[in-house]
């Protein structure tokens, strides 16, 4: 396995099934997923490429199982890896803070220019996000509360990024 997919959720929540919907994606030949809650640091080092998302809880904060494993991710050998980033949150209810989440795991990591799988802000409606830089999400941003119709279509086309970014074939 190449790709480790790591979420941080409710388990069978929209988290989970984004992860899950990654992996039939790519292939569970290539792609395994790892909830953070119970993930360790070995996890993360074993693949040669990350996918790490969260859902946005409150006011645009991580899910709670990302604060307790973000120093793991942050102290773990992952200088060398591709990492690419998803967050779940609703636009229409929280538009001060859609999909902070993914923002948050963003600034903690401690090589942003490995970071790939940036994403478009166009066809979202929020005002802020720290998850947004120049223009661009970093990571692909879901939401299930507002806009689920578009999930399915907006996975398919991020694997399809992901796969050059990562260089697969």
């Amino acid at each position: 396995m190449k790709i480790g997919i790591f979420y941080g959720g409710s388990p069978k929540g929209s988290t989970f099934q984004a992860a899950q919907n990654l992996v039939k994606h790519f292939g569970k030949d290539k792609a395994a997923m790892h909830n953070v809650g119970d993930a360790t640091r070995e996890d993360l080092e074993k693949y040669e490429y990350l996918i790490l998302g969260t859902s946005a809880w409150g006011i645009g904060e991580m899910h709670q199982d990302w604060e307790r494993f973000i120093d793991v991710l942050v102290e773990a050998s992952i200088d060398d890896k591709k990492i690419a980033l998803f967050g779940l949150g609703d636009q229409v209810e929280y538009p001060e803070s859609f999909v902070d989440g993914m923002g948050t795991v963003f600034c903690r990591l401690p090589n942003k220019e490995n970071v790939v799988g940036f994403w478009p802000t166009k066809g979202y409606s929020f005002y802020f996000s720290t998850a947004e830089k120049d223009g661009k999400f970093v990571g692909l941003a879901l939401d299930e509360d507002s806009q689920p119709e578009l999930t399915g279509e907006r996975i398919s086309k991020w694997v399809e990024q992901l796969r050059l970014e990562f260089q697969l074939n």
